[in-house]
């Protein structure tokens, strides 16, 4: 591992100012939020940086506020911080499963929203070097390897799954993301964020090179709304979604309002599933509703060779999910 210079800013100013001045330099520069992704990578050496920037002690991403518009989230709130707050608990119970759920309590602890959101693959593929196309060569492995837990949904050329528990979640809560860069900073809707594989395949997100995710901002919940996360793993700890749904449901007199559901654990980003939410919504939520909208969430699933378990793994998920915030 080669040596490299370790920044922490104090301000989203100065952050953004050192991105930008560092890769004029000629240095390769990467941000660091909690550290236990970037870390991996670099003693893995999928990335060796020159510089690192760590966002910890940037005033402008910390803390979690109401205010008039819901609910502000800056970047480098910890996983465990939002897992716990009580007002993340009490009115966004998706996000508050879905970050309990990732990974460890230490790494809870360390790791940050904003680097969970943005984290890279965990194909193994990516992560021991192989020649891919996340690693800058020309195939994906897993098309004939390995692939019990790569893509069935967005897959091509890449079949990575994108590995975030807490961007389901964001995505299902029509969240909106707060991106700065040295020039500018702007704000798109949660749903816009990441990018797939054939649009731009060594990368997951909009991000530019000299931008960081700043804040997440949640709507104001509305009465009837209700949310929830589940997720089934291989195993029962330090480990990501085989499939996960993040599904927030508004339901007054029986009736559903609106819905929004998302998979993780199934395509190279969050998987958006505006048909089934079409299929819910206006209509008094039963069992047999349940069904139809599971049966629906798997409409052009394709599996690879060892992973089409996940298709009526998916089906079964979305079904109980809905279940469980109507009975």
């Amino acid at each position: 591992m080669k040596s490299f210079s370790n920044f922490s800013p104090s301000s989203l100013h100065a952050t953004v100012s050192l991105l930008k001045e560092s890769r004029q330099g000629g240095e390769t520069v990467s941000v660091a939020g909690g550290g236990s992704d970037l870390l991996g990578m670099i003693k893995e050496e999928r990335v060796s940086p020159d510089v690192v920037v760590n966002l910890k002690d940037v005033v402008d991403l910390q803390g979690i506020e109401s205010d008039s518009d819901g609910v502000r989230i800056g970047g480098v709130v910890t996983i465990d911080e939002l897992s716990r707050h009580p007002l993340i608990v009490s009115q966004y119970a998706v996000l508050a499963e879905a970050a309990g759920s990732v990974a460890t309590p230490q790494i809870r602890n360390v790791g940050t929203v904003a680097g969970n959101v943005c984290q890279r693959p965990w194909c193994w593929y990516y992560r021991e070097g192989f020649p891919c196309f996340k690693n800058g060569g020309d195939r994906c492995f897993s098309i004939v390897g390995e692939n019990q837990f790569n893509a069935i949904f967005g897959g091509g050329p890449s079949f990575i799954v994108h590995p975030s528990d807490t961007a389901p979640a964001l995505m299902a809560l029509d969240a909106r993301f707060r991106i700065v860069g040295p020039d500018e900073e702007r704000w798109i809707p949660a749903l816009e964020f990441f990018t797939l594989p054939r649009e731009d395949v060594s990368r997951e997100n909009v991000l530019g090179e000299d931008e960081v995710l700043a804040e997440i901002q949640l709507p104001a919940v509305e009465a009837g709304e209700k949310s929830t996360y589940m997720k089934v793993m291989d195993r029962e700890a330090w480990t990501h979604a085989v499939v996960s749904v993040a599904l927030s449901l508004q339901v007054r007199g029986g009736i559903c309002r609106k819905a929004r559901i998302v998979l993780g654990g199934v395509a190279p980003i969050p998987w958006h599933l505006p048909a089934v939410e079409q299929l819910l919504e206006g209509k008094r939520v039963t069992s047999e509703l349940a069904s139809q909208a599971g049966k629906a969430a798997v409409s052009g699933a394709q599996g690879l060779s060892k992973n089409a378990y996940k298709i009526p793994l998916t089906e079964t998920l979305v079904r109980r999910a809905i279940v469980s915030l109507t009975a």
